[in-house]
């Protein structure tokens, strides 16, 4: 049965959050291709005062086509406040 790409989110974040140990904050991007899944994650590094300082990473998770997390990196960093989209 194909699985749904709000179960393959669901699915990736909660992963992310227990191999990593950090807190999953949002779903930035979402690619299907004949391999599989590579879905990316903000994840927060360190939590600051105001939140606004917070360091997000952006984290690239690699699923085969049953959903199965093959590998997944960091891809980059951020501060929660600095809005500049990078590719």
């Amino acid at each position: 049965m194909p699985i749904s790409l709000s179960e393959i989110i669901i699915k990736t974040r909660k992963e992310l959050q227990s191999i990593t140990g950090l807190d999953a904050s949002s779903t930035v991007k979402t690619v299907r291709d004949e391999k599989g899944w590579h879905i990316f994650v903000e994840m927060v590094e360190k939590h600051s005062i105001p939140d606004g300082m917070d360091i997000l990473a952006t984290y690239e998770a690699i699923l085969d086509l049953d959903g199965n997390l093959t590998e997944f990196r960091r891809r980059g960093l951020r501060k929660r406040m600095d809005t500049a989209v990078t590719e």
